[in-house]
């Protein structure tokens, strides 16, 4: 008979270690209840990840040290399960910071066996990442450095090794937990989502098994946490690295196995889903859970007749519910006709509440106060500016009396080259298309026009109307405005920043691809001068492997050009 397991793929919040320890062992009772005797939850699972500076805090470690307990003795009576969950672990106690007298101690990003109400064993992780988001050599020593040796262990007859996450990145781990009996290989992770990552992890985890030998089983976490989301699609290999089994990607799921004698896992393989459908899925997860896991009841959206405005609404709706969503235009002097007309029709579509407050008033009040100061100067981006920021106060009035929170809809190549708004069109806080270049913007649109959607009217159709999509991209702070009035076109301005930006490539490296220099070097000078306005931007969701935010720590004040 086939040895059940069951892979937990669980959305905990960082720092809710009760309830976090509440998803794991409901997981638990529901696999075990199907006969499932082996149960595998996420990396750190217990404290959320990235639990970040909790972690140096003493009240933190020793509470997260108090629910691993309570999470074992709570899940006795289930005879004969074995959860494997992950977890931060302190070796020694911590001294007084204040007085500079550390005592000098072992924390380790660690995954414990849990039975029979016992912690049966601990392992710790030992290739610690520290690129991209990643910061764990501040936080955490390597398992090899707190001498602590593999951790395998005995379920019906078979040797079961624990990695986490990274470890399965390189080879000893693996061939440690082999050399030490490993029939299975079980591997905890909090791996956050970028395009491609799904299948660049199946991939890697495909050629580790291949190498020793061994089927794999992978537990990845689900759920958005601050900048970074987490896509689940958990899955288990062969030894030859073939799938044999995957969760759904973006939703919380207990995936059973079923075990032959020698670990090799058989069940459910759920579908991976088209690159715009998991940015889509990424960008809807973050939004709920930001707004979730805070405690904000709803979201508010400036919504201008334009590209950007429009996603952002539709995301919002597809994440909350169009009851929590609250669209807001603001219309200039300046905004074109059409711009009203979409908007109030996208608002009809997506039936949200729909409020239009006109700026020229307020707009007028500021140019009256600055004649005097600006007498004899040519009107420039100032009075663009102004526009914006009347905007970003109405928006943060509303937010202010209601409690819901602002949606700014800023994208990538706006984010990177300035074409924003201090206090404007940035004021907000949530970034929903951060990390989305303009271009994706426009597939991502076409994708979810795509999509069969009942609309609020009771029709079936697309969300976004087909003018904005087809629209020139404007601002309209002026009369007759373009984007490409200030911006190369996006189709040369986003390939730039990609080559730039996420893979580093220097500019003679950029123009040697078969771009003009002049477009290369007016773009990554943008990106240059514009540091100091990104480190002040709401935080937003990461879908590529590198965005503004914890993937981009440039110095503001920097001479280097290359």
């Amino acid at each position: 008979m086939a040895l059940k397991a069951a892979l937990a793929q669980i959305n905990p919040t960082v720092g809710d270690l009760e309830g976090n320890a509440r998803l794991v062992a409901a997981a638990a009772r529901r696999a075990h209840a199907q006969g499932a005797r082996l149960v595998v939850a996420p990396e750190l699972a217990l404290s959320g990840y990235p639990p970040e500076d909790l972690l140096l805090r003493p009240a933190f470690m020793a509470a997260c040290a108090r629910t691993l307990a309570a999470l074992a003795a709570g899940l006795a009576d289930c005879e004969g399960l074995y959860v494997v969950v992950g977890h931060p672990h302190q070796f020694g106690a911590l001294g007084d910071i204040r007085s500079k007298s550390v005592v000098v101690h072992k924390r380790c990003n660690a995954a414990s066996v849990l039975n029979g109400g016992q912690v049966l064993g601990t392992y710790c992780k030992r290739e610690l990442p520290n690129y991209q988001v990643f910061d764990e050599r501040r936080y955490f020593v390597s398992g090899r450095d707190a001498d602590q040796p593999p951790l395998v262990f005995e379920v019906a007859g078979l040797e079961v090794g624990v990695l986490i996450c990274e470890d399965a990145w390189f080879d000893e781990p693996a061939r440690s937990a082999v050399g030490a009996g490993a029939q299975l290989l079980c591997v905890l992770n909090a791996s956050p989502f970028h395009l491609d990552k799904a299948e660049e992890r199946e991939q890697r985890m495909g050629e580790r098994a291949r190498a020793v030998g061994r089927p794999l089983l992978y537990t990845q976490m689900v759920g958005g946490q601050d900048e970074v989301v987490f896509d689940g699609a958990s899955f288990a290999l062969d030894a030859t690295g073939a799938v044999r089994a995957r969760a759904a990607a973006f939703a919380e799921e207990l995936l059973l196995l079923d075990l032959a004698d020698d670990g090799t896992p058989g069940g459910a393989v759920a579908p991976l889903a088209p690159p715009e459908a998991q940015v889509w899925q990424a960008l809807v997860i973050g939004v709920r859970d930001y707004l979730g896991k805070n405690g904000f009841p709803g979201a508010i959206v400036g919504l201008s007749g334009g590209m950007d405005s429009a996603l952002v609404l539709a995301i919002a709706v597809d994440a909350l519910g169009a009851e929590r969503v609250r669209a807001v235009m603001m219309p200039s002097p300046y905004t074109a006709e059409i711009s009203w007309l979409d908007a109030r029709e996208m608002a009809r579509r997506l039936g949200v509440r729909y409020d239009e407050i006109a700026i020229a008033p307020m707009f007028d009040a500021f140019r009256a106060a600055l004649a005097a100061p600006f007498a004899g100067l040519p009107e420039d981006s100032t009075e663009e500016n102004l526009q914006a920021r009347i905007r970003g106060t109405l928006l943060m009035a509303l937010s202010n009396k209601s409690g819901s929170i602002v949606l700014t809809t800023g994208n990538k190549s706006e984010m990177a080259t300035g074409y924003c708004t201090l206090y404007g069109d940035m004021a907000g806080g949530f970034a929903v298309v951060k990390d989305v270049t303009k271009t994706l913007v426009y597939r991502l649109a076409r994708w979810r026009n795509d999509q069969p959607t009942r609309r609020a009217d009771g029709s079936i159709g697309p969300v976004i109307p087909e003018r904005i999509i087809t629209r020139p991209p404007s601002a309209e702070l002026r009369p007759g405005q373009t984007d490409q009035d200030s911006l190369p076109p996006y189709e040369v301005l986003d390939p730039i920043l990609q080559m730039y930006m996420e893979e580093d490539r220097s500019i003679d490296e950029i123009v040697a691809a078969g771009f003009a220099r002049a477009d290369v070097e007016r773009v990554t000078r943008l990106i240059k001068a514009n540091e100091y306005k990104r480190r002040q931007a709401p935080p937003g969701i990461r879908i590529t492997h590198r965005a503004f935010g914890r993937d981009w720590r440039y110095p503001i004040t920097s001479k280097f050009r290359a």
